[in-house]
């Protein structure tokens, strides 16, 4: 049975824009409806555009690619990857943080995603295109995925632009005290998960940095949850 890692296989370049789309509204794990209200479409405008009654027009994919953060190239003609690297994100340079990237597949796969920005939900993220290398490291699991990490709510237990090995678990396996990847329908957190202290309904997501107010968070609300089984930054490696 294949987890939510495996990756997903992105359309051919031959595919049409239609079928490009319909592969955004796959890893969106949205219904059309959910997904036309993240393009600012009309559900209906979807619909016929889904099903070949309404041509995809220029406008439209701009809104897709405003509102996805999808590349216009790769939408309309199938040019280069769905979502190109953006180098103006900061430290996402992974030879900045003196980590050696193995170049054959072995260890456990890098990809190029910010599990803190974005509204993409991130198990749908992880597709072929998105890997750019692997890393070979002493209790690295290579069975999970390694993404990077910005801002500064964590510091200086994850600096900004460290990388984190993530494992997806359940709701009803929380380790008390750890630190979790938690995503939320809108965004993404990386936090201490405490027990609130009279409603079990409910956890308190605390951070590093004493200048972040601790969140409470209704369980319900709670997408996945991931734990955060490594570390890496440069510090660590020295």
């Amino acid at each position: 049975m294949n987890n939510i890692f495996d990756p997903i296989q992105a359309p051919s370049t031959e595919a049409t824009p239609l079928l490009r789309l319909k592969y955004l509204l796959e890893l969106s794990r949205r219904n059309q409806a959910g997904f036309a209200r993240l393009l600012g479409v009309e559900p209906s405008t979807l619909s016929r555009v889904l099903t070949g009654r309404q041509p995809i027009t220029d406008s439209f994919i701009n809104k897709v690619v405003v509102n996805v953060g999808v590349s216009k190239e790769w939408l309309a003609n199938g040019e280069g990857v769905p979502f190109p690297k953006n180098e103006s994100e900061g430290p996402a340079n992974i030879s900045e943080t003196s980590v050696e990237i193995a170049a054959a597949p072995k260890g456990a796969a890098v990809y190029d995603i910010d599990v803190t920005a974005g509204c993409m939900p991130l198990a749908r993220s992880f597709t072929t295109d998105r890997i750019i290398g692997y890393l070979d490291l002493p209790y690295l699991n290579p069975e999970f995925p390694v993404v990077r990490v910005s801002g500064d709510s964590m510091s200086p237990r994850i600096p900004h632009g460290s990388l984190i090995s993530i494992r997806q678990v359940g709701l009803n396996t929380i380790m008390w005290g750890a630190i979790y990847l938690v995503e939320l329908e809108d965004y993404r957190l990386i936090k201490y998960v405490r027990r609130h202290p009279s409603n079990p309904d409910i956890i308190i997501l605390h951070s590093e940095n004493p200048e972040f107010e601790d969140m409470e968070v209704a369980k319900n609300h709670i997408i996945k949850l991931f734990l955060v089984e490594s570390v890496i930054n440069f510090q660590t490696l020295i």
